[in-house]
């Protein structure tokens, strides 16, 4: 069934009007309407039942309006509730729709309220709902009693007593409550035009910082750069094969390309590094260390001091015997 009447879409005051220009049903009337959409589904006459009682239905939303949530999004909600109960109504039960449909509409407009409240499920039992929707008309009923709102003799345990729960379970279901998910864009101030999301830290680096970062970048490069010119030829071959490749050059591979073994290659990688760390110790007391190697890039920029595998010492000491 689908609805024809006027929409929350526009002025709330403006709905109230149009609202109120549909008649109440008497009995016979509404009976009547109403046998005659259960013999023939017939959509004027469900169409009749539901305007006629537009009005429960924003009476009945008004006692969730301290909620937080827009009346225009409760009286929607309360409509589908009152069209749901029409599809339901049995008028030889002898009693009126609206005391039948107001089980409906109060339904609809709970569950909105639970959806609506938290991405965590709120009221997941029978109980809890009852809970979430007595505690806050409880608690204004006892700080009437007892000296208003803020008095320190409203205790969990007095509210308990009222509700007939534990003590625990309303405490449980305050905590629950008051951490209802907030919109980050939701608008801010009394002009509205600044929203929370223009006020959470970005994780970027600042303006000050990347310059920082690059020049600290600019520094490292270049010294790691002269300190591999200071290296003889056949020292700055094996480091840049040997310690800044992704593929390392074996021991073996080294002595085949310069014709020497390969005890000799590893001799003067170790000499190589040596000069490197030399020509290296005051820049890292200079920068950061921990993020040297995100400021020059990949391993092959920066020279990785690495000790033998297993697999080249066994080489080694095959060789040497």
């Amino acid at each position: 069934m689908r609805s024809s009447f006027p929409t929350s879409s526009g002025s709330l005051a403006l709905y109230l009007a149009e609202i109120n220009q549909f008649s109440l049903l008497s009995q016979d009337e509404e009976r009547r309407l109403a046998r005659l959409y259960r013999r023939s589904n017939d959509p004027a006459a469900a169409h009749h039942l539901v305007t006629s009682n537009l009005r429960f239905v924003v009476k009945v939303s008004y006692e969730y309006r301290s909620y937080g949530i827009k009346m225009a999004d409760l009286i929607q909600e309360g409509n589908i509730g009152l069209m749901k109960a029409v599809e339901k109504f049995d008028p030889e039960k002898g009693i009126r729709l609206i005391s039948y449909a107001v089980w409906w509409i109060r339904a609809y407009i709970q569950n909105y309220i639970l959806r609506s409240w938290s991405l965590v499920k709120l009221g997941t039992t029978q109980a809890q709902r009852k809970l979430f929707f007595s505690l806050a008309r409880t608690k204004r009923e006892l700080e009437k009693l007892e000296g208003g709102p803020g008095d320190e003799r409203l205790s969990p345990q007095k509210i308990a007593k009222k509700l007939k729960v534990k003590p625990d379970e309303v405490l449980e279901m305050e905590q629950r409550m008051e951490g209802r998910d907030l919109s980050l864009d939701a608008p801010m101030g009394d002009d509205g035009g600044n929203s929370h999301v223009d006020f959470v830290p970005s994780k970027a680096a600042g303006q000050e910082e990347s310059l920082a970062q690059r020049e600290e970048q600019l520094l490292v490069t270049r010294k790691v750069e002269e300190a591999l010119m200071r290296l003889d030829e056949r020292e700055r071959f094996i480091i840049e094969k040997r310690v800044m490749n992704d593929k390392p050059m074996t021991f073996k591979e080294l002595g085949e390309h310069f014709g020497f073994s390969r005890e000799r290659a590893r001799q003067l990688e170790i000499r190589a590094k040596e000069k490197l760390k030399l020509e290296l110790t005051q820049l890292l007391s200079d920068v950061d260390v921990s993020g040297l190697v995100d400021l020059v890039g990949p391993p092959k920029q920066l020279p990785i001091f690495r000790e033998e595998s297993p697999l080249e010492a066994a080489e080694l000491h095959a060789s040497n015997a």
